[in-house]
Order: C-alpha cells, then structure tokens, then sequence
C-alpha cells in the first residue's frame, strides 16, 4: 500500500503537533495560577501553635494544637 497523501500541515503533522504544546501550556498555565492562589491564600492565613510542649512526636492529636489566625 502506497502513502501518497502525505501533507505538513495534516493533524499528524506540525498542525497537531502545536496543538499539543498549546493545550500543554494552557494547562501547565493554569495549574501554576492556581497553584499561586493556593500559596497567596495560606501564606495570609499565619497559625500559632496553643501548647507546644503538650506536641508528641508522632501523633494523630498534634494538629489540635495548630490554630489558624483569620
């Protein structure tokens, strides 16, 4: 079987090639912006520990101890 219709610009090519990259930017784009929006919104939420000689090493409890400032 002969591949005589071969063309650049066809889906297989560079054509889909920059859709790729596009649609691969635009997410690698908006998952930094929420990214940066999640740290922006924790970064202005300062915590103080309550206690923090009552903090075990390794225990399930310690997270009482954290009170987010609002």
């Amino acid at each position: 079987m002969e591949n005589t219709n071969r063309s650049v610009f066809a889906l297989s090519g560079i054509t889909g090639m920059l859709i790729a990259v596009v649609l691969l930017l635009s997410i690698v784009g908006v998952l930094t912006y929420f990214g940066i929006l999640a740290q922006q919104d924790v970064a202005n939420k300062p915590y103080k520990l309550e206690n923090p000689s009552q903090i075990q090493m390794k225990s399930v409890d310690n997270a009482k101890h954290m009170v987010i400032k609002e």
